[in-house]
C-alpha cells in the first residue's frame, strides 16, 4: 500500500510539474518580444541555480562521486537540448516545433528500450501512440522536413535521454542535490551559448516577476520534482504523464491569456488525457516492470 501511495504521489508530482510548465507559455510569449530567447534562459536558469544553492548548500555535498557525475552529464543534455530546440524555433512554425519536441512521448520507450532493456508493454505502446496523435491533433498545421526540424528533432531526443537518464539514476534521497547540480550547469551551458554577444536583462520589473517564478517554480521546483518522481515512476510513464504540458498551455492560454477555445484544442487535449489515463489504470505489475535503476 506504502508503494502505490508513493507511485500515486509521485504522478500527481509530475502532473502539477507539468501544468506548471504550461503556465508559462503565455507569460515566455510575451517575454521574448523584449528578451532574447537564450538570454531568457541564461538567466532564469542561473537565477533557479543560485537560489537554490544559497536554500540548500549541503544537498550538494551530500551527493555521492557517481550521482554529481550523473547529474552533470544529465543537466548538459538538458542544456543542449533547450539550445538547439530554441535555435530550431527560428528556422520553423511553433506548432511544428512543439509536435517535433512531443516527439520525446516516442523516442523515450524507444531509448528506455535500447539503453536500459526495458520491457515496454502493448498497451503502454498504445498510449504512446494516443499522446503523439494528440500531440499532432493539438498542434500541427503542417510539417516540412528542414534544417529546423532536423534540429528539433535532435533537440527532442536529448529530452528523451534526460527522462531515460533520470529514471535510470535519480533516487529520492538525493533528488534535491542532482536537481541544484542539473540546474547550474544548464545556467553555464546557455550563458556559454549566449555570452559572446552579451546578456540582455529584463527591462521591467514585471518582466523580473515573470522571470523569477518561471525560475524558481517552473524552473527549481519543476526539477526537483520530477527528478524525485523520476525515482519512481518509468520513464515511459513520466514521458506520457509530461505530454499533458502542451494541454496545460492551451487551457491557461484561454484562460489567462484570452485565447479562443478551438475544436482541434479540445480534441486533441482529450486524447493527450485518454492517453494518460490509459497508462495510468494499467495493471501495476506491467508499468512498474519498466522501472529499472542503475548503480554506477
Amino acid at each position: 500500500m506504502t508503494e502505490r501511495r508513493t507511485t500515486l504521489l509521485a504522478t500527481v508530482a509530475l502532473l502539477a510539474m507539468t501544468a506548471c510548465w504550461g503556465s508559462t507559455f503565455f507569460l515566455i510569449k510575451d517575454l521574448l518580444d523584449r528578451v532574447p530567447t537564450l538570454d531568457f534562459l541564461a538567466v532564469r536558469f542561473a537565477i533557479a541555480g543560485v537560489v537554490m544553492v544559497l536554500v540548500a548548500p549541503r544537498a550538494v555535498l551530500r551527493l555521492s562521486p557517481a550521482s554529481r557525475r550523473n547529474a552533470l552529464v544529465l543537466g548538459g543534455v538538458y542544456g543542449v537540448a533547450q539550445i538547439l530546440q530554441t535555435a530550431g524555433l527560428a528556422h520553423t512554425a511553433a506548432s511544428v516545433s512543439g509536435f517535433i519536441t512531443g516527439m520525446y512521448v516516442v523516442l523515450t520507450p524507444l531509448l528506455a528500450a535500447l539503453l536500459l532493456r526495458s520491457r515496454i508493454s502493448g498497451a503502454t505502446w498504445a498510449a504512446v501512440a494516443l499522446a503523439t496523435a494528440g500531440l499532432g491533433v493539438l498542434t500541427l498545421d503542417g510539417l516540412s522536413l528542414g534544417y529546423g526540424e532536423a534540429i528539433t528533432l535532435v533537440s527532442a531526443v536529448l529530452y528523451a535521454l534526460h527522462i531515460v537518464g533520470l529514471g535510470a539514476w535519480s533516487n529520492a534521497r538525493e533528488a534535491l542535490g542532482m536537481s541544484i547540480v542539473q540546474l547550474l550547469v544548464i545556467a553555464v551551458v546557455c550563458v556559454v551559448a549566449t555570452a559572446p554577444d552579451g546578456i540582455v536583462l529584463p527591462p521591467t520589473p514585471a518582466d523580473w516577476l515573470s522571470v523569477v517564478y518561471m525560475a524558481l517554480f517552473a524552473g527549481a521546483l519543476a526539477l526537483i520534482g520530477q527528478t524525485w518522481a523520476q525515482a519512481h515512476l518509468a520513464p515511459t510513464r513520466t514521458a506520457i504523464i509530461m505530454s499533458m504540458e502542451p494541454v496545460f498551455a492551451a487551457f491557461f492560454a484561454v484562460v489567462l491569456g484570452g485565447e479562443s477555445v478551438t475544436g482541434r484544442m479540445v480534441a486533441g487535449g482529450l486524447m493527450v488525457l485518454a492517453a494518460m489515463l490509459l497508462v495510468e489504470t494499467l495493471p501495476r505489475r506491467k508499468v512498474e516492470g519498466e522501472v529499472q535503476h542503475l548503480v554506477v
